[in-house]
This record gives C-alpha cells, structure tokens and sequence, in this order.
C-alpha cells in the first residue's frame, strides 16, 4: 500500500503508539477521570487497567498483531477500554456503523474478517440476522448488553490478569480500521496506523505552531456525543485520551441529554455537525442553560448556513472552530479558526480555514497538474495524517494516494492568495445528509435490484435541516406503475435509514452522455439554481 512521507521522524520519545500515550497518563495522573457514562467514572489508571484485562483476553482467544475486531454498538465508555486492549497486542479495532441494514453489517465484517464482535445493547436482533453469514466470527462478546445471548464483557474481562502485556505494534502498523461509504457501492476500510492518529494530539506540534484552540488545558472535559463508527466520535475520544483530560460520553446525540451534561459538567468543549448545532438551537430549554464554561464548539461534515453560524454565536458564547477533513485523513486537517468567525459575515466564513501544521494542500487538475489561486480543482493533500491505504483493496488506494503521498480527497475547491481553502463542489458524488457520508452507487444498487425499476441515480439536494437530503431519481419499467414509498421501503430493507431516499422523482429517462455516463449534474442543477456552490 502506498504510504504518506515514510521519512518523517519520531513524533516524541515517549509517545511512539496509543498505548504508550494512555498509559503515561495512567502512570502520571491515575486518579484523573477519562471517560464519564452515565454514573460510572472510569479514571486513567482503570482504563489502562481494564484495557490490559482485555488485551490478555483477546491473547487467550489466540488473537495477535493485524488480527481485527469489531465492535457494533452505540457509544459507551468501554468501548474505548476495548480498543485500547487491542491496541496493546497490535490487533486492529473496527467500530461498525449501527446503521447498517444487515446486508451492509455482512459485507463491513465479511471485508475486515474480524474474529471477535463486541456488541452493544439493542443489537441482538441485528447481530442474529447477520450472523450465518458470518464463518469468520469465532466469539460475540456483549458490552453491557442484556438483550445479548453472548458472553458478558465485564464477567469476561475480569478472569485476566490486569499486567500490560507490552505486546503493541509499531509507529507504521495498523491501528483502527473505519469504513467509509464506497464509490461502486460498496465500503472501503481505511487503515489508520499509529503514526496517523498521534499527528493529531497537540504535543505532536510544535509549541509555537499552536492555535490557542489545540492548547490542552489541565482538568478540562469535552463532551463525546457524535458516533464512534466515525472519525469524528473515536477521534474526540482519543483526541481526550491523548491530552490526559475527560470526556463525557452521550450513547448517542440527544440534545436534551446534551444540554443537561452542559449543566452538569464543566464542558469546555464539544464536536458537533451543523445539523446537531441546529437541533439544539431549536430545543425548548437551550433559553435556559448557562454556556458561560462552554470555551470552543467545533464543527465539520458539511458547511454551515451563515444565519444559523450568527444564531449559534449569539446563544452559545463562544469559540467556534470549523474543521475539514476525512475518515482517509485521520479528522482534520484544514480549520476556520475562532477569529475567522465574526457575527456580520465575512468572505473568509465561506472557506474552511487554513491548513494545520504538518498538512499540504494543492489544488490539481484532472491531469494532476497544480493550478493557481482561485482556480477550481481537486482539493489534495499530503501529511503524516493520511491513512496507510485502503484494507485489501490496492487498485482504490493507488487511486487514491499517489506515489509521493498526496492523497485525493475528491471534494472541488480553490485556494485565495492567503492559502484559505474553499469547498466549492464535489468531484466524486457522494451526498453529506446530517453528517453521513452516502454513494449514490450504494442506494442505487438497492434501488435497481426491485423488479419495477428499469433505471435509477441517486442525488444530493438542498436541505434545511440536514444539509442534503437524498434523492432518487427513478425510471419504471414499461407498463409497470411504482409509488415514492414503495421505493423508499425497498431501499430500506437493503441499506442503512439515512442512506434511504426521503423523496423520489419518476422520470422518462436519465440523461446520459454519449459513453452512456449519467449526467447526475443535470438532474442536480435545477436544486442547486441561484446557489454560489452546490454543497449544503
């Protein structure tokens, strides 16, 4: 697989893997709190212990370095333990999105052939759908889940011995493992390594080079509320686990639960895509919560209307930090920066910042070429973020990332004169509804596999809550009649509820080019019309 400057050095002596960094701070601050779920708080020293129980474990299953694991739950404290025990034996941890349809769930574990599934409450029922198809899984072990009919985590983890086994991989090996939605339909996993994740704790920096944002500040705590099956939920967990400070972990986004750990706790800070920042504005009770702890709120996933930017800096009272980036990045790399913001609107609040130390951006053409300032291209970039290559899929990676390390991210957008970066379009045609990446080719193939539909493509439109909302534009086969909720259901039964159509355009035909490509631009522009870029 290709690799992104395999020359870079040590990012610090002591910190060379995950593992070493939580268990610094286990050593230095035991008693400090890592994760908070519910009641249970688990201290620094009790996530490295838990985590070593369970890295003793997972040896005694005969698991060891480049083995996968899965985990299918919402978010939990333990899930982060669980990695972490992992982490310890070099075994590769793969959080699945609990979204999935169960044909979806078989090809993620089929893909990553994880041999322990970890699951959370809620998903027996799922688990049992997927399961015959499923050879490779030789233990399901239930994380605080009753509904499961599988071994208990914690009954399991507590007959190992709580000694680190110090058996983890190196600074270049694979770490976590996400999928991301695939171009023709099916999942990609991109491998993290070591090395890509720590590039983004703040002591991987420079001093100087900080934004006053990154500066770690002792004792503060960061609210979790966004999926761990994202980069953007592991990431906030590690991202805490790194600076030695806690986090608040929400199961999922629920802006009442949201609202009360504000209340409860002293947040500092939180990750949230546009459409949460939305939903909370919108929460009876938001008129009544003090934010006055609240320093910074970071966003990212999609763009964010300017009304509702100067709505959220008026109630909220604090920092905003925009954040670009990818699963295939490791989060972020590109940031819109506090004072980038301002209430009156600005041309600068229609980029997404500037890159972050260590990160190249260049803007290519469909040649490769770089072009100039304000020149729409291929936003790509190179830094030590990037992930090591797609998990057993060469071809897509050497597509993806070329031989000298800068990575496609298939997202349009120029550079000013002042090295801003503006998103302008999509060079692939993914849809960002709510946060979640969706392919058009995954829905599609859903779609077209009913016997009424001859042909089928699947747009993004413009949306006032979730950014885009998804579209299908379906044609029916001669003398057959099909209805919008008809497709929609069949949809459903093949793939994850947010990759679902919320509307559905019957037409005669899709417009095609002379190769018989669909024109998905056409079917777009009427949606998109009197708009100065045509992402939402």
């Amino acid at each position: 697989m290709a690799q992104t400057q395999a020359e870079a050095g040590p990012l610090a002596p002591e910190y060379q893997t995950v593992a070493a960094a939580v268990r610094a701070h286990a050593q230095g601050n035991p008693d400090g709190m890592a994760f908070t779920f519910g009641d249970e708080v688990m201290s620094f020293a009790g996530l490295d212990s838990g985590a070593n129980r369970a890295a003793n474990g997972l040896l005694a299953l005969g698991l060891g370095k480049g083995d996968r694991i899965a985990y299918l739950g919402k978010n939990i404290h333990l899930y982060f333990e669980v990695l972490l025990g992992a982490l310890k034996i070099g075994a590769v941890m793969t959080p699945v999105n609990w979204r999935l349809a169960p044909p979806e769930l078989v090809y993620v574990l089929g893909d990553c052939q994880a041999r322990v599934l970890f699951v959370g409450a809620g998903f027996a029922d799922l688990v049992a759908k997927a399961l015959p198809d499923l050879p490779h899984i030789e233990k399901i072990i239930g994380i605080d889940a009753p509904d499961m009919a599988a071994t208990d985590y914690r009954t399991w983890r507590d007959q190992f011995a709580a000694g680190d086994p110090h058996r983890e991989s190196g600074i270049e090996d694979d770490a976590i493992q996400l999928y991301t939605s695939g171009t023709t339909g099916f999942p990609k996993g991109a491998i993290l390594t070591n090395r890509s994740i720590l590039a983004s704790r703040p002591s991987a920096v420079a001093p100087e080079d900080l934004r006053p944002w990154q500066v770690p500040i002792p004792g503060e705590v960061t609210l979790l509320a966004m999926p761990c099956f994202h980069i953007s939920g592991t990431g906030t967990g590690l991202g805490s686990m790194f600076a030695g400070t806690g986090a608040i972990v929400l199961p999922e986004y629920d802006p009442a639960k949201a609202l009360e750990m504000i209340e409860t706790y002293p947040i500092s800070k939180i990750f949230m895509v546009p459409a949460a920042i939305q939903i909370m504005l919108n929460h009876p009770r938001v008129a009544e919560v003090d934010f006055g702890r609240l320093k910074f709120i970071t966003y990212g996933a999609s763009p964010i209307p300017l009304d509702l930017m100067r709505a959220a800096m008026d109630r909220f009272g604090c920092g905003f930090v925009q954040m670009y980036g990818m699963t295939e990045t490791s989060g972020t790399i590109v940031t819109l920066d506090p004072e980038d913001h301002v209430s009156e609107g600005s041309p600068r609040m229609r980029s997404v910042g500037k890159p972050l130390p260590g990160v190249e951006i260049k803007i290519i053409d469909t040649a490769g070429v770089q072009v100039g300032p304000r020149v729409v291209g291929e936003i790509a970039t190179r830094s030590v973020k990037n992930m090591k290559g797609y998990w057993n899929k060469p071809d897509a990676t050497a597509t993806t990332i070329d031989a000298e390390g800068w990575l496609r991210t298939g997202d349009a957008g120029y550079l000013d004169e002042d090295g801003y970066l503006y998103i302008h379009d999509r060079v692939k045609d993914m849809i960002i509804s709510g946060g979640e990446n969706v392919y058009p080719a995954e829905v599609e193939n859903a779609i077209y596999s009913h016997p009424k539909v001859g042909d089928v493509a699947v747009i993004g439109v413009p949306d006032a809550k979730w950014g885009e909302a998804v579209k299908a534009c379906v044609v029916v086969k001669p003398g057959q009649a099909l209805s919008e909720a008809e497709v929609i259901a069949h949809a459903r039964q093949h793939v994850a509820g947010y990759k679902c159509p919320k509307t559905v355009d019957f037409i005669p035909a899709l417009p095609r080019n002379p190769s018989g490509k669909v024109l998905r631009r056409e079917l777009r522009a009427p949606y998109w019309e009197g708009r100065d870029r045509a992402v939402n």
